[in-house]
């Protein structure tokens, strides 16, 4: 009795799986977004104190917030993401998905360095806590937000283009929606 095993690779999840995998990728992105907006909702609109607003998790599980592993980890799921999901993308969608890509390799430098310092104890510029660049002009929580929203607008962009029919010239998936 023969038995088949299929096997996903790069050229499936960009073929005949892209769909269902950057569904299951957006619902990640999506989720981790929410934390962030539920998080600034907590501070900006209920005047919780910066230490207690910690999303939705963050609140019955307060060692995510501050696990420089788990956002280096998400950080580097994002980047794997962009780059494992590239292929299947042709045309402008292609390009503002790279231009997602882009700002996302930056911004996984940025957790990379914070979990360096973590781990060695030596912190940025003397600071006493793991100081990424730019948190060096910008607050960590509002800068957090603007990664992640300029990360995925362009990925947004790139996936409604990308199920345009007439933008999906060359794609080896199904994702277009037919008109």
């Amino acid at each position: 009795m023969a038995t088949t095993t299929t096997a996903i690779s790069v050229s499936t999840l960009n073929g005949r799986h892209h769909k269902t995998a950057l569904t299951v990728f957006m619902v990640i992105v999506v989720a981790h977004w929410a934390e962030h907006l539920v998080q600034a909702v907590q501070v900006y609109a209920w005047g919780w104190p910066l230490a207690e607003a910690r999303g939705v998790l963050g609140v019955p599980f307060p060692w995510l917030v501050t696990s420089e592993w788990m956002h280096y980890g998400y950080a580097l799921i994002m980047l794997v993401g962009l780059v494992l999901l590239r292929k299947g993308f042709t045309g402008s969608s292609r390009t503002w998905w790279n231009i997602s890509l882009g700002i996302q390799v930056w911004h996984h430098m940025e957790h990379l360095l914070l979990l360096l310092q973590n781990l060695s104890g030596l912190h940025l510029m003397g600071r006493p806590v793991p100081t990424s660049v730019l948190q060096l002009i910008w607050p960590r929580m509002e800068l957090h937000l603007f990664y992640n929203a300029v990360v995925f607008a362009p990925m947004v962009v790139a996936m409604l283009l990308h199920r345009r029919a007439g933008s999906h010239s060359g794609a080896t998936c199904t994702c277009a929606v037919a008109h």
